[in-house]
């Protein structure tokens, strides 16, 4: 059912915990759907030089948030913008139809991260739109 891939981040999630003082937190999800993702980024000179998560939820939902922190360190803000939720599905060798909602979560933590740190820094960042509050 997963990838070897996705059974390793479940196994050993990469990056669990909070950074103090982060740059930008994102929080995504709903306790009523049962995930909740939130991510911490600190970032310097318009870098990512470190991601954290903390997730309550399904295996695939903390292997999409332990792959998603492990491809944002050390890009660019613009670079972390274009992450998609098919990229993390790509980093974990695909996810059953039925946990695809797991990477569009990660996505979405990731922006709110860094929507969280557009405001904070009082910058725009193209392309990037205010996390959905529903």
């Amino acid at each position: 059912m997963y990838s070897n891939k996705v059974l390793e981040h479940i196994d050993k999630p990469r990056n669990v915990g909070e950074i103090e003082n982060a740059s930008g937190v994102g929080t995504v999800g709903n306790a009523r759907c049962g995930d909740i993702m939130r991510m911490y980024l600190s970032i310097e000179d318009n870098v990512i030089t470190d991601a954290k998560f903390k997730t309550f939820g399904c295996g695939a939902a903390i292997a999409t948030s332990s792959a998603a922190t492990e491809m944002v360190i050390g890009k660019t803000v613009q670079e972390a913008l274009k992450i998609t939720n098919q990229n993390v599905m790509e980093a974990l060798d695909g996810l059953p139809a039925p946990k695809v909602h797991c990477s569009c979560l990660a996505e979405e933590a990731l922006h709110a991260a860094l929507w969280d740190y557009s405001q904070k820094q009082g910058i725009f960042l193209e392309g990037l739109k205010p996390p959905d509050k529903g």
